[in-house]
């Protein structure tokens, strides 16, 4: 008898286990992978990239996206207060911590989002640039669509789980080499550790891939339970850089050991020599402008003053050194030269005004130097840390200068060797924008000009 007690005891915890295993199996979030070259856009790997799933945090590249571009544009600033709405602050974990009625310069929003991946903070962004939850969503969408994301839907700025909230894996990896390319003066975010959001020092949700996966550095996690363990990361090595995404990792652990086996084969398979082929700028034909919200919870304040002396020096004691492949990357601390905002008069104006903002943006951050004639105008962007180094290369003539702030990061990516220490500075010529990458010895210039024009790039050497 108690031996057959015994036996329908363990009958009993066997079918109990075998149900939960099951009913874990059930909730299991769906899978997908996608890799690609960065400097091309090539596909090197793809597994059910094109199905739309719960993208779950790495919503936030999408907000993020839509911020920069909003300074850019001149909408805000980064030193906006952002009023942070009953919304925001009613999110839910992770979270910055942020009170309704609070005013927090937007600045620290961004650094919550984007390392702390705080729910709050993220909502606030979305709340104040749109005007509230819904009308953000759709300004999320139609960026999507202007930039190639034909699976993305958007619901929401946080990427809490709601129903027809969703993004492809292909589509999320398109999205971070947006980030990396539209705005590299600004992608060393997604490489810190930690950084100060204001309320709170806050650590990255990513370090542990970050500090275990050579050459790593970005871009973005996500999880819910509905998403599974997420991951947008980026990683360069010698002259080749991968952007990859997996969807739907069961743990942190199985989503980075995921993301390594995957970058490990695309380094492998990427060959070492590419060219750069930016991806094009966001097309909004076919898609609605996105709207200029006149964003009642954010108040400007007054334009700043070019940036002293005393304003380079500081923002010059904040800037990190470069790494390679993100040459010229600005701080947010940095000064910013403030551009007017659009007014909200005529909509139809307004909404041409940012189509073609969008098509040509201006550089996100940057100081300005003037000097006695009013030709050739230069604007720095990286505060010099020279250290002494007085050369530096030229690299082209452009027609704008963000043609040639491209150029530059695109450069730098392939000769980070030589130029890993240098900074950008574009000089405003009568008939175009110089490229000119300073800071540098003799030597570093010297031998960037070999290489640069041993690949049919052209290059010259500036002298002290």
């Amino acid at each position: 008898m108690t031996s057959l007690l015994g036996q329908c005891v363990r009958i009993t915890l066997l079918a109990a286990w075998v149900a939960i295993g099951l009913a874990g199996m059930a909730r299991a979030a769906p899978y997908a992978a996608y890799v690609m070259d960065a400097r091309t856009g090539e596909t090197l790997y793809s597994q059910n990239a094109e199905t739309p799933l719960n993208p779950a945090s790495l919503t936030k590249m999408m907000t993020l996206y839509i911020a920069f571009q909003s300074i850019q544009q001149g909408k805000v600033t980064l030193d906006t207060l952002v009023t942070v709405s009953k919304n925001a602050a009613s999110q839910p974990p992770s979270r910055l911590g942020l009170r309704a009625g609070q005013k927090i310069a937007l600045r620290y929003l961004i650094r919550a989002a984007a390392v702390k991946s705080a729910n709050d903070a993220a909502s606030a962004i979305g709340d104040a640039l749109g005007g509230n939850e819904e009308a953000f969503a759709q300004m999320m969408t139609r960026t999507a669509r202007a930039l190639g994301m034909p699976n993305s839907t958007f619901k929401n700025a946080n990427g809490l789980t709601r129903a027809g909230h969703l993004a492809s894996a292909h589509d999320l990896s398109t999205l971070g080499r947006h980030l990396f390319f539209d705005f590299p003066q600004y992608y060393n975010l997604f490489s810190r550790r930690t950084t100060d959001a204001g309320m709170a020092t806050v650590a990255s949700t990513n370090r542990r891939f970050l500090d275990a996966y050579e050459g790593a550095d970005g871009i973005k996690t996500g999880y819910t339970s509905a998403a599974g363990f997420n991951l947008t990361a980026s990683a360069l090595r010698g002259n080749v850089r991968i952007i990859a995404t997996v969807m739907g990792g069961t743990s942190t652990a199985d989503r980075n050991a995921k993301m390594t086996k995957l970058l490990d084969m695309a380094f492998q398979k990427a060959p070492s020599n590419a060219p750069i082929i930016p991806p094009p700028a966001p097309n909004y034909s076919g898609t609605s402008a996105p709207l200029v919200a006149s964003a009642p919870q954010a108040t400007a304040p007054s334009p700043a003053a070019p940036a002293t002396s005393e304003a380079t020096t500081m923002a010059s004691s904040l800037r990190p050194r470069l790494r390679p492949g993100m040459a010229g990357a600005v701080d947010e601390g940095t000064v910013q030269v403030a551009s007017a905002a659009l007014p909200a008069t005529d909509t139809a104006s307004i909404n041409a005004a940012v189509a073609a903002a969008a098509a040509e943006p201006l550089p996100f951050e940057v100081i300005a130097e003037k000097i006695a004639e009013p030709q050739p105008q230069e604007v720095v962007t990286m505060v010099s840390t020279s250290g002494g180094r007085h050369w530096g290369v030229n690299v082209g003539r452009f027609n704008s200068s963000y043609a040639a702030d491209r150029a530059m990061t695109q450069i730098a990516l392939t000769e980070s060797a030589s130029l890993n220490e240098g900074l950008r500075k574009i000089v405003k010529r009568a008939d175009g924008y110089d490229a000119n990458i300073m800071g540098l010895s003799e030597d570093q210039a010297s031998l960037a000009c070999r290489r640069l024009r041993a690949r049919s790039q052209e290059c010259f050497e500036i002298g002290p």
